[in-house]
């Protein structure tokens, strides 16, 4: 008897459990949508000088 044949079809794998809160493309995070790197510009320095006082 040919036990490698026995049992059925294994389902592929390839995809996600479940979705992200913040996947590309949705409502909430579309795509083509980057912050301004401005803002990004005063994060950083916000917090460098917080490191920097601490």
């Amino acid at each position: 008897m040919d036990y490698s044949k026995s049992g059925g079809a294994r389902m592929g794998s390839n995809k996600p459990r479940h979705k992200e809160h913040n996947a590309k493309g949705t409502e909430k995070n579309p795509y083509g949508k980057q912050p301004p790197k401005a803002e990004l510009l005063a994060r950083m320095k916000a917090a460098a000088e917080k490191n920097k006082k601490d």
